[in-house]
C-alpha cells in the first residue's frame, strides 16, 4: 500500500480546490489530479482570479495521467485553462461540468497549444488510467449544482474515496439521488482513505433540501403584486429550474440578468438538465415592456459585486431595467463571509427603491447550502468507514473540527494537512511527508501578475502617485519642469504645494554635482523623482509613489 496526497489548493482556505494523488512507487508512480479551481479575491488591485501554483505538477508532468473533475463550480474548474497552458492532460468530468469547462477554454483558446481532450464520466461507470492499473468510479452526490459526484479511486488493493463537495438531500428536485447504497458497498469492501468536504462543519444537524427552498420561493413569488427579482448563485440549476416552473404556474415571463446565469442556463439546456418552455423567456432588452405583475427576473450578483446585475438594479443604475416601488427583491443566497457589509448595503438600496425585500435573515428557508452539515458529514464517514481520514475543503479551523468528528466516529488514523504539505498512507498508517511548493498565482485579463506588480498596485492605491515631467538640455539642466499628482492631494486646493515641488526639482537639478561628463537620462530622472517625493512628503507627511518622465533637447 502506498498513497500520497499533495494538496495544491483548498486545504487551509475556502476555494481554489486542487489535489494530486500519487499512487504506487514514490516519485515514480502515476499521478491523478482531482479538481483545478480558482478563488476570487474581490476588488483587490485589479486581480480577477487566483489559481494554484502548478510548479509541483509541472516538475512531474510526465507522470500525470489525468485531471478528474468532481463538479462544475468555479472553485473546482476555473483554473483548468491555466493548467492546460502548461501541460497536455485529458480532463474527465460530469457532462455538465465539462460543458462549463468547454466555455472557459474557449475564452483562453489563443493561449492553448492544442485542442484539449474532454472526456465525460457517468456515475457507477468506472474508467481506467495508467494502462488499467488505476480505476476511477464516479458516485452520485447531491450539491448546489447539477451533476455532482464523489470519486472512488482504486489502485492495487487500495481504495481512496474523495467526497467532492456534497450534501445529503433525500428529495432533490432533479431526482438525482445521493447514492448511499454505492458508498455503503464501497465501505463494505474496504476503503483505505477518505478525503471529505469540511466546509459546513460548524453547522449542526442536517442541511435544508432544495425542495423546501422551492416551496418558499413559490409562496413569496405568488404573493408578490408587482415585478419580482430573485438573486442567486447562477450555478444552482436546481433552483433555476424551480423558478422556471414557478414562473410558468404564476403566468410570469422570465428575464435572465447577468452573463453567469445566462451561461448556466445555456449549458443546462445543452446537457439536458433544463427544459425551457416556449415563450417563457424574454430578452432583457424587452423586460421593461412586460407588465410588472407578469415578470420574474433571475439575476446574478447576490454578493453585491459592484458591477453585477443586482447591485446595479438596487442603485437604479442598470441600463435595461429599473425597479419601482412595490417590486419585490428576493435574495435566495447567503452572504459569503467578508461580504456581509456590502450585501446589507445593497439590501438598503433596494429598500430605498421602495422594494419589498426578502432575505435569509427574515425567511430562513429562502436558501439552502450545498455543503454537508455535521450530521451529514458524520453519515459520509459512517457509510465509507475508512481506515484513514484526511479532511479537505476548508480553513484550518474547518479541517481540525472535521478531524475531531472523524475521531469521534471511530476512525483511528486521522491527519490534518494544508496546502503544500504532503501526506502518505501505507501499512504504517497516514503521516506527513516533506513540504512542497504550493502558492497562489494572481491573474488579470492580461495574464499572471508578478509580486512586484501587485506591490506597486497596492502602493499606488494606498499612497497615490506623483509624476514629474522634465525637459532638459544636453547637459541635463532643466528647461521646464511640471508636476502632477493623482490620489495624493487636491491639486486645486494645493497648487502651492505643487509649485514648491517644481521649484525643488529645479534646484536639485541645478545644484547636483554633475561630473565633467553630461549626466545620463537615468541619473536626471532619479534626481527629479527623489526631489519631488521629498518636497511633497514634507507638505503632506506621506510618501507617495513618484515617477519621472524626461525629454532631452539638444541645441541645433
Amino acid at each position: 500500500m502506498s498513497i500520497r496526497v499533495a494538496p495544491l489548493g483548498g486545504l487551509g482556505e475556502i476555494g481554489m480546490n486542487c489535489m494530486a494523488l500519487e499512487l504506487g512507487e514514490p516519485e515514480r508512480g502515476p499521478i491523478v489530479v482531482i479538481d483545478c479551481g480558482v478563488s476570487f479575491p474581490g476588488l483587490v488591485n485589479g486581480v480577477d482570479v487566483i489559481h494554484p501554483d502548478f510548479s509541483w505538477l509541472e516538475d512531474r508532468a510526465g507522470r500525470i495521467e489525468a485531471l478528474v473533475v468532481t463538479h462544475g463550480h468555479e472553485d473546482h474548474i476555473g483554473a483548468i485553462p491555466y493548467l492546460l497552458q502548461r501541460m497536455d492532460v485529458p480532463v474527465y468530468g460530469p457532462p455538465y461540468a465539462l460543458g462549463l469547462v468547454r466555455r472557459r477554454l474557449e475564452e483562453h483558446r489563443e493561449r492553448l497549444a492544442r485542442e484539449p481532450s474532454l472526456r465525460p464520466t457517468r456515475p457507477r461507470t468506472p474508467f481506467t488510467l495508467a494502462g488499467g492499473t488505476i480505476e476511477i468510479e464516479p458516485v452520485r452526490v447531491t450539491h448546489s449544482i447539477a451533476d455532482a459526484t464523489a470519486l472512488a479511486i482504486r489502485h492495487d488493493h487500495d481504495v481512496v474515496v474523495h467526497s467532492g463537495d456534497f450534501k445529503i438531500d433525500p428529495d432533490p428536485t432533479d431526482r438525482e439521488l445521493f447514492d448511499m447504497e454505492r458508498l455503503r458497498e464501497l465501505g463494505d469492501d474496504g476503503v483505505s482513505l477518505l478525503l471529505s468536504d469540511s466546509t459546513n462543519v460548524d453547522s449542526p444537524g442536517l442541511g435544508r433540501g432544495e425542495r423546501r427552498v422551492a416551496e418558499t420561493l413559490q409562496r413569496l413569488i405568488e404573493g408578490a403584486r408587482e415585478r419580482v427579482v430573485v438573486g442567486l448563485f447562477a450555478s444552482n440549476v436546481h433552483r433555476v429550474r424551480a423558478l422556471f416552473e414557478i414562473a410558468r404556474r404564476a403566468r410570469r415571463k422570465i428575464a435572465l440578468l447577468g452573463r453567469s446565469v445566462q451561461l448556466h442556463v445555456r449549458v443546462a439546456q445543452e446537457t439536458g438538465y433544463l427544459e425551457v418552455p416556449p415563450d417563457l423567456l424574454v430578452p432583457i432588452e424587452n423586460a421593461a415592456s412586460v407588465p410588472r405583475p407578469e415578470l420574474l427576473v433571475i439575476a446574478t450578483g447576490s454578493q453585491a459585486e459592484p458591477r453585477a446585475a443586482l447591485a446595479r438594479l438596487a442603485l437604479d443604475d442598470h441600463p435595461k431595467l429599473r425597479l419601482e416601488p412595490g417590486d419585490t427583491a428576493i435574495l435566495s443566497s447567503r452572504a459569503i463571509p467578508g461580504n456581509e457589509v456590502a450585501v446589507m448595503r445593497m439590501v438598503g438600496d433596494f429598500y430605498r427603491r421602495g422594494c419589498v425585500v426578502h432575505l435569509a435573515s427574515t425567511e430562513p428557508e429562502i436558501h439552502a447550502s450545498g455543503h454537508a452539515h455535521r450530521d451529514e458529514q458524520r453519515a459520509m464517514i459512517d457509510l465509507v468507514r475508512p481506515a484513514a481520514f484526511v479532511p479537505v475543503h476548508g480553513t484550518r479551523h474547518h479541517l481540525e473540527r472535521h478531524a475531531m468528528l472523524a475521531r469521534d466516529a471511530g476512525v483511528a488514523d486521522v491527519l490534518v494537512i494544508e496546502n503544500g504539505e504532503r501526506a502518505e498512507l501505507d501499512d504504517r498508517g497516514v503521516r506527513k511527508l516533506d513540504a512542497f511548493r504550493a502558492g497562489r498565482i494572481p491573474v488579470d485579463a492580461a495574464g499572471e501578475l508578478a509580486e512586484a506588480t501587485l506591490r506597486e498596485r497596492a502602493a499606488l492605491g494606498e499612497l497615490g502617485v506623483l509624476a514629474v515631467a522634465l525637459v532638459v538640455d544636453g547637459r541635463g539642466r532643466p528647461l521646464s519642469v511640471d508636476v502632477a499628482s493623482r490620489g495624493v492631494l487636491d491639486e486645486a486646493a494645493s497648487a502651492n504645494v505643487l509649485e514648491v515641488a517644481r521649484r525643488d526639482v529645479r534646484e536639485a537639478l541645478a545644484t547636483w554635482p554633475w561630473s565633467s561628463q553630461a549626466p545620463t537620462d537615468d541619473e536626471v530622472r532619479e534626481v527629479a523623482r527623489l526631489a519631488v517625493r521629498r518636497s511633497v512628503a514634507k507638505a503632506t507627511q506621506t510618501k507617495p509613489v513618484a515617477l519621472s518622465l524626461l525629454i532631452r533637447r539638444y541645441a541645433d
